[in-house]
């Protein structure tokens, strides 16, 4: 499996439009290969750069099976159609939040899909890293990540 974005490539820098600099956008994104047995995907992602640790920036889950990726620009709304549901980010809000890092030097975004074992996670939408990473446990067939670099 494979995650692509056609915004930009891994080490690549996120163009300034999925920032908090331009219209703080979620990028699109493919799933490429996923397992046939998959049952449905999940999406986080992390700025492990941030001055306090590991920053959230997006959850995305019970994201269909017969999905090839997620569009640009996903509504930041808790539950989407299809089912899918969006957890809270570090800056305290549903859906995602681009990279905003403080002068310096650039961050790093992993971009990281699962494809699952199962349709849902069973959990309700709003969901913290914690509970969306309890959720997970044992549930991945296989995953992938895509990393985008942004830095002011």
């Amino acid at each position: 499996m494979r995650l692509f974005s056609p915004a930009f490539g891994n080490g690549e820098y996120i163009p300034i439009k999925y920032t908090c600099d331009g219209e703080n956008i979620s990028p699109p994104l493919l799933f490429l290969d996923p397992p046939s047995e998959a049952e449905s995907f999940a999406l986080l992602v992390d700025d492990p750069d941030a001055p306090g640790g590991l920053f959230t920036h997006w959850i995305v889950y019970d994201i269909p099976a017969e999905f090839e990726g997620l569009p640009e620009d996903l509504p930041p709304a808790p539950e989407l159609e299809y089912g899918i549901k969006q957890g809270v980010n570090d800056f305290g809000r549903i859906g995602y939040g681009g990279p905003c890092p403080p002068p310096g030097r650039p961050h790093r975004y992993f971009f990281v899909v699962f494809a699952l074992s199962v349709p849902t996670l069973g959990l309700p939408a709003g969901a913290d890293r914690q509970e969306f990473l309890r959720a997970l446990e044992g549930k991945v067939i296989d995953q992938d990540e895509l990393v985008g670099l942004y830095g002011r």
